[in-house]
Protein backbone atom coordinates (compact mmCIF):
# COMPACT_ATOMS: atom_id res chain seq x y z
CA UNK A 1 0.00 0.00 0.00
CA UNK A 2 1.46 3.45 -0.80
CA UNK A 3 1.43 5.90 1.84
CA UNK A 4 0.43 9.71 1.39
CA UNK A 5 3.79 10.84 1.38
CA UNK A 6 5.45 7.69 -0.91
CA UNK A 7 6.91 6.10 2.21
CA UNK A 8 7.46 1.86 2.74
CA UNK A 9 4.92 0.71 5.69
CA UNK A 10 8.32 0.13 7.36
CA UNK A 11 10.15 3.51 6.66
CA UNK A 12 10.41 6.47 9.01
CA UNK A 13 10.09 9.94 8.20
CA UNK A 14 12.93 11.78 7.82
CA UNK A 15 14.45 13.25 11.40
CA UNK A 16 16.88 15.95 12.35
CA UNK A 17 17.89 16.75 15.74
CA UNK A 18 19.69 20.07 15.90
CA UNK A 19 21.25 19.86 19.73
CA UNK A 20 22.46 23.44 22.16
CA UNK A 21 18.94 25.03 20.03
CA UNK A 22 18.45 27.51 22.92
CA UNK A 23 20.78 29.59 24.36
CA UNK A 24 19.68 29.92 27.88
CA UNK A 25 18.97 26.54 28.75
CA UNK A 26 21.10 23.50 30.02
CA UNK A 27 19.85 21.23 27.80
CA UNK A 28 18.01 21.88 24.62
CA UNK A 29 17.18 20.43 20.92
CA UNK A 30 14.96 20.89 18.00
CA UNK A 31 13.69 17.79 16.48
CA UNK A 32 11.84 17.38 13.38
CA UNK A 33 10.09 14.06 12.47
CA UNK A 34 8.45 14.97 8.62
CA UNK A 35 6.86 18.38 9.35
CA UNK A 36 6.58 17.70 12.73
CA UNK A 37 8.77 20.31 14.61
CA UNK A 38 9.36 20.45 18.40
CA UNK A 39 11.55 22.93 21.34
CA UNK A 40 12.90 20.68 23.68
CA UNK A 41 14.76 22.48 26.84
CA UNK A 42 15.67 20.83 29.87
CA UNK A 43 16.21 23.48 32.60
CA UNK A 44 18.03 22.24 36.26
CA UNK A 45 16.21 23.58 39.23
CA UNK A 46 18.49 23.16 42.74
CA UNK A 47 15.70 21.36 44.78
CA UNK A 48 13.21 18.94 44.98
CA UNK A 49 9.37 19.13 43.99
CA UNK A 50 7.52 20.34 47.25
CA UNK A 51 6.15 16.68 46.94
CA UNK A 52 9.38 14.98 47.93
CA UNK A 53 9.92 17.88 50.55
CA UNK A 54 6.67 17.29 52.19
CA UNK A 55 7.44 13.52 52.53
CA UNK A 56 10.98 14.17 53.89
CA UNK A 57 12.90 12.49 51.13
CA UNK A 58 16.27 12.95 51.15
CA UNK A 59 19.23 13.12 48.48
CA UNK A 60 17.03 11.70 45.80
CA UNK A 61 16.55 13.99 42.61
CA UNK A 62 13.41 14.15 40.06
CA UNK A 63 12.62 14.17 36.54
CA UNK A 64 9.43 15.96 35.50
CA UNK A 65 7.99 17.33 31.84
CA UNK A 66 5.26 20.21 30.38
CA UNK A 67 3.72 20.08 26.93
CA UNK A 68 2.56 22.35 24.89
CA UNK A 69 1.44 23.02 21.68
CA UNK A 70 1.27 26.63 19.96
CA UNK A 71 -1.60 28.57 18.84
CA UNK A 72 -0.38 27.53 14.90
CA UNK A 73 1.28 24.64 15.20
CA UNK A 74 -2.08 23.35 13.48
CA UNK A 75 -3.64 23.84 10.31
CA UNK A 76 -6.56 26.60 12.07
CA UNK A 77 -5.28 28.56 15.48
CA UNK A 78 -6.08 26.56 18.74
CA UNK A 79 -6.77 28.70 21.89
CA UNK A 80 -4.07 28.75 24.16
CA UNK A 81 -4.74 26.51 27.16
CA UNK A 82 -3.66 29.24 29.75
CA UNK A 83 -6.21 31.62 28.82
CA UNK A 84 -8.80 28.79 28.66
CA UNK A 85 -8.53 28.60 32.50
CA UNK A 86 -6.65 25.50 32.52
CA UNK A 87 -4.41 22.36 30.86
CA UNK A 88 -6.27 20.02 29.09
CA UNK A 89 -7.07 16.13 29.60
CA UNK A 90 -4.75 15.45 26.61
CA UNK A 91 -1.75 17.78 27.83
CA UNK A 92 -1.79 16.33 30.92
CA UNK A 93 -1.61 12.84 29.69
CA UNK A 94 0.64 13.44 27.72
CA UNK A 95 3.58 15.54 29.38
CA UNK A 96 2.66 12.88 32.44
CA UNK A 97 3.97 10.62 29.49
CA UNK A 98 6.92 12.27 28.54
CA UNK A 99 7.87 12.67 32.18
CA UNK A 100 7.34 9.21 33.31
CA UNK A 101 9.77 8.00 29.90
CA UNK A 102 12.35 9.94 30.63
CA UNK A 103 12.45 9.28 34.73
CA UNK A 104 13.34 5.36 33.46
CA UNK A 105 16.74 6.88 31.94
CA UNK A 106 17.71 8.27 34.96
CA UNK A 107 19.55 7.08 38.43
CA UNK A 108 17.23 9.40 40.76
CA UNK A 109 19.56 9.06 43.86
CA UNK A 110 22.45 10.51 41.60
CA UNK A 111 20.36 13.51 41.05
CA UNK A 112 20.98 14.74 44.29
CA UNK A 113 17.89 16.79 44.99
CA UNK A 114 18.45 18.06 42.02
CA UNK A 115 15.31 18.78 39.74
CA UNK A 116 15.21 18.60 35.59
CA UNK A 117 12.28 20.37 33.61
CA UNK A 118 12.23 18.73 30.56
CA UNK A 119 9.64 21.55 28.55
CA UNK A 120 8.22 20.15 25.09
CA UNK A 121 6.77 23.01 22.77
CA UNK A 122 5.28 22.37 19.43
CA UNK A 123 5.78 24.90 17.05
CA UNK A 124 4.31 22.72 13.80
CA UNK A 125 2.78 19.15 14.31
CA UNK A 126 1.79 16.70 11.88
CA UNK A 127 2.02 13.39 14.01
CA UNK A 128 3.85 12.06 16.64
CA UNK A 129 4.15 14.65 18.76
CA UNK A 130 4.38 12.70 21.60
CA UNK A 131 7.05 10.42 20.37
CA UNK A 132 9.08 13.42 19.30
CA UNK A 133 9.40 14.99 22.51
CA UNK A 134 10.49 12.02 24.20
CA UNK A 135 12.81 11.29 21.80
CA UNK A 136 14.04 14.60 21.77
CA UNK A 137 13.84 15.29 25.22
CA UNK A 138 16.47 12.59 26.21
CA UNK A 139 19.31 14.20 24.33
CA UNK A 140 18.15 17.61 26.04
CA UNK A 141 18.16 15.69 29.59
CA UNK A 142 21.44 14.21 28.54
CA UNK A 143 23.19 17.40 28.11
CA UNK A 144 21.75 18.98 31.59
CA UNK A 145 23.48 16.03 33.02
CA UNK A 146 26.15 16.88 31.83
CA UNK A 147 25.82 20.34 32.81
CA UNK A 148 25.29 19.10 36.38
CA UNK A 149 28.96 16.88 36.62
CA UNK A 150 30.66 19.53 34.90
CA UNK A 151 30.18 21.85 37.44
CA UNK A 152 29.87 19.18 40.47
CA UNK A 153 26.65 19.86 41.27
CA UNK A 154 26.58 15.95 41.15
CA UNK A 155 29.40 13.16 41.56
CA UNK A 156 28.31 10.64 38.83
CA UNK A 157 26.71 10.90 35.49
CA UNK A 158 23.17 9.62 36.17
CA UNK A 159 21.80 8.67 32.75
CA UNK A 160 21.16 4.87 32.92
CA UNK A 161 20.43 4.22 29.30
CA UNK A 162 18.32 5.43 26.14
CA UNK A 163 14.80 6.33 26.00
CA UNK A 164 13.14 6.76 22.24
CA UNK A 165 9.81 6.65 21.06
CA UNK A 166 7.74 6.19 17.91
CA UNK A 167 4.30 6.01 16.70
CA UNK A 168 3.03 2.54 14.77
CA UNK A 169 -0.60 1.75 13.41
CA UNK A 170 -2.98 -0.70 10.99
CA UNK A 171 -4.40 1.36 8.08
CA UNK A 172 -6.83 -0.46 5.35
CA UNK A 173 -5.07 -3.25 7.13
CA UNK A 174 -1.84 -2.76 6.45
CA UNK A 175 0.73 -2.34 9.41
CA UNK A 176 2.90 1.09 9.29
CA UNK A 177 5.47 2.53 11.23
CA UNK A 178 5.76 6.54 12.39
CA UNK A 179 2.42 7.93 11.51
CA UNK A 180 1.83 11.27 10.09
CA UNK A 181 -1.33 13.08 11.02
CA UNK A 182 -2.94 12.13 7.77
CA UNK A 183 -2.49 8.69 8.90
CA UNK A 184 -2.72 8.86 12.90
CA UNK A 185 -6.17 10.06 11.33
CA UNK A 186 -7.47 7.47 9.63
CA UNK A 187 -5.87 4.55 11.19
CA UNK A 188 -7.76 1.69 12.33
CA UNK A 189 -5.61 1.02 14.96
CA UNK A 190 -2.62 3.79 16.28
CA UNK A 191 0.02 3.12 18.85
CA UNK A 192 3.04 4.62 20.61
CA UNK A 193 5.41 2.51 22.04
CA UNK A 194 8.34 4.03 24.45
CA UNK A 195 11.40 2.05 24.68
CA UNK A 196 15.21 1.94 26.68
CA UNK A 197 18.00 1.66 24.30
CA UNK A 198 18.71 -1.80 25.86
CA UNK A 199 15.19 -3.32 23.83
CA UNK A 200 13.06 -3.12 27.20
CA UNK A 201 9.27 -1.69 26.86
CA UNK A 202 8.79 1.84 29.28
CA UNK A 203 5.08 2.40 27.58
CA UNK A 204 2.92 0.38 25.27
CA UNK A 205 -0.22 2.97 24.08
CA UNK A 206 -2.80 0.93 21.72
CA UNK A 207 -6.04 1.61 20.74
CA UNK A 208 -8.38 -0.04 18.10
CA UNK A 209 -10.39 3.20 16.62
CA UNK A 210 -12.32 0.56 14.30
CA UNK A 211 -11.73 -3.08 14.73
CA UNK A 212 -10.45 -4.66 17.36
CA UNK A 213 -6.75 -6.25 16.68
CA UNK A 214 -5.23 -10.05 17.15
CA UNK A 215 -2.70 -11.09 18.69
CA UNK A 216 -0.72 -11.32 15.37
CA UNK A 217 -1.30 -7.74 14.73
CA UNK A 218 0.31 -6.88 17.99
CA UNK A 219 3.23 -8.66 17.65
CA UNK A 220 3.79 -6.91 14.17
CA UNK A 221 3.52 -3.80 14.94
CA UNK A 222 5.79 -4.08 17.89
CA UNK A 223 8.62 -5.41 15.15
CA UNK A 224 8.00 -2.56 13.40
CA UNK A 225 8.44 -0.13 16.37
CA UNK A 226 11.33 -1.98 17.95
CA UNK A 227 12.86 -1.48 14.35
CA UNK A 228 12.37 1.92 14.19
CA UNK A 229 13.46 2.93 17.85
CA UNK A 230 16.48 1.12 17.52
CA UNK A 231 17.14 3.69 14.35
CA UNK A 232 16.34 6.66 16.82
CA UNK A 233 18.88 4.98 19.81
CA UNK A 234 21.46 4.66 17.33
CA UNK A 235 20.71 8.50 15.81
CA UNK A 236 20.71 9.27 19.57
CA UNK A 237 24.10 7.72 20.50
CA UNK A 238 25.87 9.00 17.52
CA UNK A 239 24.80 12.82 18.72
CA UNK A 240 26.43 12.05 21.81
CA UNK A 241 29.43 9.88 21.49
CA UNK A 242 30.43 12.12 18.61
CA UNK A 243 29.90 15.59 20.17
CA UNK A 244 27.33 16.57 17.20
CA UNK A 245 25.59 19.82 17.09
CA UNK A 246 23.13 17.94 14.92
CA UNK A 247 22.41 14.78 13.18
CA UNK A 248 19.76 13.51 10.30
CA UNK A 249 18.34 10.60 9.57
CA UNK A 250 16.51 9.52 6.63
CA UNK A 251 17.60 12.97 4.98
CA UNK A 252 18.70 13.39 1.42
Amino acid sequence: MKRVDGRRPDVMRPITIQRHYIKHAEGSVLITMGDTRIVCTASVQDSQPRFMREQRIRDRGWVTAEYSMLPRSTSERMQREATRGGLGGRTQEIQRLIGRSLRAAVDLDALAEQTIWIDCDVIQADGGTRTAAITGGFIALWDACQYLVERKRIKAFPILDNIAATSVGIINGAPMLDLCYAEDSTADVDMNIVMTGGGKFIEVQGTAEEQPFTREETDKLLDLAVGGIQQLVRLQNRMMLENLDEARLGNP
